[in-house]
């Protein structure tokens, strides 16, 4: 059936209202779209230049007077300019051949140390200059030259270098005491951590009565810890209190990374008032020991021994005297165990840091009760502490 001439005209009108509404809506999006974009800048208005419509010139804001410093400011501030020029760079120097065997020098690494007396005496750490044949200082004015090692004491990181300087360009530090410090107290620490000149870092004694291994694996005992900033290249310098006087060497860090962490080590100024003048003296240091030849430690542990075996003792030494044995071979040859040391002035003895820590509280001529496992039993033997000397190539004990 075809659809009836009404019919036809209701459909075209049903189209033509839902175009429009199609275009109506068309429209209302173009002109939300349109509103939504950002206008066009106009160049004119963006262009540099000066501000337009305004007839004062434009001018800086004024300046708020700072007023005083702050007290403990001044104080900081006056503390690192008196106290910096007596703390000196340190770079040691490494010699080899080329190919052609001329004598090349390479700097083998960088620290810190300050001047110790008018005589141009630097102190410093050990391991600041173990690893070089010369070493080269430089003051805070700029000076430098060449320092000769005068004396070093391994077992407490310290040295003791010599630099030919005018007098008046030599500002040895004041020297005060660790003894009575108290966690709390204000310190400063003056260096060149990864080589930047006179550096000032401060902080406060976090810990007393610390203990760190030196370098040749003695204890350093009664060390100051402090939050001051200590980075590679401060080793050597100055630890300062709050009246600009040494009162440690800052030495070691602790830190998983390799830089700062917010502990550091310092050795207490009084061992340094001690080891130094000694190290200008002799160039080493009298220390007391047994006057014997121990194992390592981890040679006794693969024994099976806890306690400190003595290898050898020589004869006339204090181990000697009081009647201590060492290693000795039997008829076939074999090693057999001599006396193992388990005990001293009746403290335990478990490792050889154990023993060092007893010899290291007495005096040369002190008296000593060592005791000593020998076979199946134990033996108390009185020994009288000699002489040892600490340098760089000493292992005495």
């Amino acid at each position: 059936m075809q659809p009836t001439e009404p019919a036809r005209a209701s459909a075209a009108l049903l189209r033509l209202v839902s175009l429009l509404l199609i275009g109506v809506a068309g429209l209302l999006v173009w002109s939300v779209v349109r509103n939504m974009r950002p206008a066009a800048p106009d160049a004119a208005a963006v262009a540099p230049g000066p501000e337009t419509g305004v007839s004062a010139p434009i001018e800086p804001r004024s300046v708020e007077a700072r007023g005083d410093l702050a007290q403990d400011e001044q104080a900081t501030i006056e503390l690192f300019r008196d106290r910096s020029s007596g703390v000196v760079h340190i770079t040691s120097i490494g010699r080899r051949r080329d190919v052609n065997f001329n004598v090349l020098e390479i700097p083998q690494g960088t620290g810190s140390g300050f001047v110790w007396d008018d005589r141009g005496h630097v102190v410093t750490n050990f391991h600041v200059v173990q690893n070089g044949q010369a070493a080269q200082v430089t003051l805070a004015d700029g000076t430098t030259g060449r320092a000769t090692l005068v004396g070093a004491a391994p077992d407490k990181d310290l040295a003791v270098l010599r630099v030919d300087f005018e007098v008046s360009k030599l500002n040895p530090l004041p020297v005060g005491q660790s003894a009575n410090l108290q966690v709390g107290q204000k310190v400063f620490a003056i260096g060149n951590p990864f080589g930047l000149d006179q550096t000032l870092t401060t902080g406060v004694i976090s810990g007393l009565g610390r203990e760190i291994r030196s370098v040749s694996g003695r204890p350093i005992q009664d060390v100051i810890q402090t939050d001051a900033a200590i980075n590679p290249g401060n080793s050597g310098g100055p630890l300062l209190d709050s009246a600009g006087r040494l009162i440690g060497v800052n030495t070691a860090i602790y830190s998983p990374s390799g830089a700062y962490a917010g502990i550091g080590f310092a050795v207490p100024v009084d061992v340094v008032n001690r080891i130094v003048p000694q190290l200008i003296a002799n160039g080493k240091v009298t220390k007391p020991g047994l006057g014997v030849q121990i194992a390592q430690d981890d040679y006794a542990r693969r024994a099976g021994v806890n306690g400190v075996i003595v290898m050898r003792v020589p004869a006339g030494t204090a181990a000697a005297k009081a009647g201590i044995k060492g290693v000795s071979r039997n008829a076939v040859g074999q090693l057999v165990l001599g006396d193992v040391i388990v005990a001293a002035a009746g403290e335990p003895i478990v490792t050889s840091v154990d023993l060092f820590r007893v010899l290291d509280r007495r005096q040369v001529g002190d008296r000593v009760t060592i005791t000593v496992q020998r076979d199946s039993k134990r033996v108390d033997l009185d020994v009288e502490l000699q002489s040892i000397q600490d340098g760089p190539a000493s292992s005495g004990r």
